[in-house]
Order: C-alpha cells, then sequence, then structure tokens
C-alpha cells in the first residue's frame, strides 16, 4: 500500500479545553483525623492518582509477603501526598490512622483509581430524597 492509498485522517490542533484535563490529585477530610506525637489532628490532605509503579513496588516489600494486609499501608503511604501540617506521609503515619481514617482512604484510593470519581449516590434516610454527596470532603455540608 502506497501512502496515497492510506486514508486521511483529520487531526483537530487546539482543541483541547480545561475539561480535558486529567484530574490527578484529590483533596480530602478525615472523618477523624491523625493525632501526632504532639497531640495535633491532622485532618485535611491530599491523595495523588496510582501509578502502576505504586502497585507493583510494594508487591516486592517482605512486609507484605510477610502480610498482604499491609499493602494497604504501603500503597496509601505512596499516593497520599499531603496531610494537614505533617511534613512526610510514611507508613507510620497510615499505621497511626484510627481504623475510620483507614477505611475512608482505602474508599477514597478505589474510587478515584478505579471509577474515577469521589461522589457517592446516597438517601436521605427521613425523607428518601437521593442525592449526589462527594465523598472526598471537598465541600462541607451545605455548601454547593
Amino acid at each position: 500500500m502506497t501512502a496515497a492509498a492510506l486514508p486521511e485522517i483529520p487531526i483537530e490542533r487546539g482543541s483541547a479545553n480545561v475539561s480535558d484535563a486529567v484530574r490527578t490529585e484529590y483533596a480530602f477530610v478525615l472523618p477523624r483525623g491523625y493525632v501526632d506525637g504532639t497531640g495535633a489532628v491532622h485532618r485535611d490532605g491530599v491523595m495523588r492518582l496510582a501509578t502502576a509503579r505504586d502497585e507493583i513496588i510494594p508487591q516486592r516489600d517482605p512486609r507484605v509477603r510477610e502480610n498482604e494486609a499491609y499493602l494497604t499501608i504501603l500503597l496509601l503511604s505512596r499516593v497520599v501526598t499531603r496531610l494537614g501540617t505533617l511534613p512526610q506521609v510514611h507508613t507510620g503515619v497510615i499505621e497511626g490512622l484510627f481504623a475510620s481514617d483507614l477505611a475512608f482512604l482505602q474508599d477514597l484510593y478505589r474510587r478515584i483509581n478505579q471509577e474515577g470519581h469521589t461522589q457517592a449516590s446516597v438517601t436521605c434516610p427521613a425523607c428518601s430524597h437521593a442525592f449526589t454527596v462527594d465523598v472526598a470532603g471537598e465541600q462541607r455540608l451545605g455548601e454547593s
């Protein structure tokens, strides 16, 4: 086949807009918060999208071979990039989270990396009204 016989595919240039950009970071607010050694509570944080490397490298860690549940700790320590005013989020910080905060971060990780969003459909138990909430906590209740 010669070059002349190939169909020409039109390429639209310069049409990308802001909504086409990939969102890679998600702000969140922990339900309880991490309590550091001084007693300060850290609730506001940022989680980034996981890369293939983030999911592969922890598989080699001996702590994961010894206890598969430790994979969660390693993954979250790689993708949680900020938590309050802590200088670094490391495995010790993730290990020190309350169980409810760990479950929250696991759910957030699943939502942004598998589903691509942080919204959840919920129903009001009082009036049965269905609506969507942002589980990352980027908006406070009553805000729009």
